[in-house]
């Protein structure tokens, strides 16, 4: 026994003389490297504030707009790396995202005019909410190239259903939500007949039109609604930014409005 004793002291001792020099190895690699590459301390602590180590978590999620990938960003913070790519309006590949029966039927929800469409502008995510705070369950997402939205399950990180506005043509002011995310607003960009039929410029005025949809959702299921859906109707101008009241302002709807000069053949008229 005491053989065995004084064998795994000395193991011991070994083991701390390799930490002792491992530290030293260290500390005089990370001096050469900060000198190498001329690196100030406050440049290694930046780095240090924003390292995550592999099989740790970031303390955030964010989920960020694609913008013309048509895709979703979901990245970690501290560290900014990218977690995943999260596809909601183009086919991904690489992923199998389009070529499975679920999602091909997924992105048939988006057809417009009978038509597919295979790509998207994706702008200003929204977080589902309840009683005014996010509450993590979904996220909801506009394709500004064609007025569309699309929502998402947080639950697993994939698209479960996109709607395609049957008066649109196109869409900036969404996507945002009533504080208990019984309505999804999504308001078109610019304005535009509510047919399909060709209406010339000089008919602007009369004939062109903005809207507002508040788009029904049901959050058990986690799906919209569309028959239970409705669509203001706003005059010849083009919309950006939406957004409900909370609190004190709650139960109001708020749709910010540019109003622009026309100019067509020499003559400039005020759209009103």
């Amino acid at each position: 026994m005491q053989f065995i004793t004084n064998k795994v002291m000395t193991v011991l001792a070994g083991v701390l003389l390799m930490l002792a020099a491992s530290s030293a190895w260290s500390q005089s690699t990370l001096e050469a490297v900060m000198k190498e590459r001329g690196l100030t301390q406050k440049d290694v602590l930046a780095a240090a504030k924003t390292y995550v180590p592999t099989g740790k978590r970031d303390e955030y999620i964010v989920v960020s707009s694609g913008g013309q990938s048509g895709q979703l960003i979901i990245y970690g913070v501290p560290s900014m790396r990218i977690l995943k790519v999260l596809a909601v309006f183009t086919p991904e590949p690489w992923q199998g995202y389009g070529f499975d029966d679920e999602s091909k039927k997924v992105l048939e929800g988006g057809r417009i005019r009978g038509k597919d469409i295979l790509f998207g502008d994706t702008h200003h995510p929204a977080f589902s909410e309840t009683e005014g705070d996010y509450d993590g369950r979904y996220v909801f997402i506009n394709d500004k190239a064609n007025p569309r939205v699309a929502v998402i399950d947080l639950h697993d990180f994939e698209t479960k259903q996109i709607v395609a506005n049957p008066f649109f043509k196109s869409d900036h002011g969404g996507a945002f939500v009533t504080p208990n995310t019984e309505y999804i607003m999504e308001a078109s960009q610019y304005a535009a007949p509510y047919n399909d039929d060709f209406v010339p410029l000089e008919e602007f005025n009369e004939k062109y039109r903005g809207g507002l949809t508040y788009w029904s959702f049901d959050k058990e299921k986690g799906r919209i609604v569309p028959e239970n859906s409705f669509t203001i109707e706003f005059g010849p101008y083009s919309q950006d930014l939406s957004d409900a009241g909370k609190g004190p302002s709650n139960g109001w709807g708020f749709t910010n409005a540019v109003v622009f000069l026309f100019f067509h053949h020499g003559k400039i008229t005020w759209i009103k």
